[in-house]
C-alpha cells in the first residue's frame, strides 16, 4: 500500500481516468458496431458524423491511436458507400 499522500491521490486519479477511458472506448466500439450492422444507407450516413466525431476526440486524447481512428473512419466510409 502507498505511504505518501500524493501517491494515494495518484492511485485515485489513475482509477478514475481508467474507468472514464474504458467507458469512452466501449461507447465508441458499440457505435462502430451499430453503424456496421446498419443496412439502410440513409440511416448509416446520418450516424456517420457522430461516430467520426467520437473517433477524432478519442484519437486527440490518446485513448486510441490516430491511425486506428483513421482506419476505422476509412472502413466505415467504404461500408456506407457499399450499401
Amino acid at each position: 500500500m502507498a505511504n505518501h499522500k500524493s501517491s494515494l491521490k495518484r492511485i485515485r486519479q489513475t482509477e478514475t481516468r481508467r474507468l472514464r477511458n474504458r467507458y469512452y472506448a466501449k461507447t465508441m466500439r458499440n457505435a462502430v458496431r451499430k453503424l456496421r450492422a446498419t443496412t439502410d444507407k440513409a440511416e448509416a450516413q446520418a450516424m456517420y458524423p457522430a461516430v467520426q466525431k467520437m473517433l477524432d476526440k478519442l484519437a486527440k486524447t490518446n485513448n486510441i491511436h490516430k491511425n486506428k481512428a483513421a482506419n476505422l473512419k476509412s472502413k466505415l466510409c467504404a461500408h456506407i458507400a457499399k450499401l
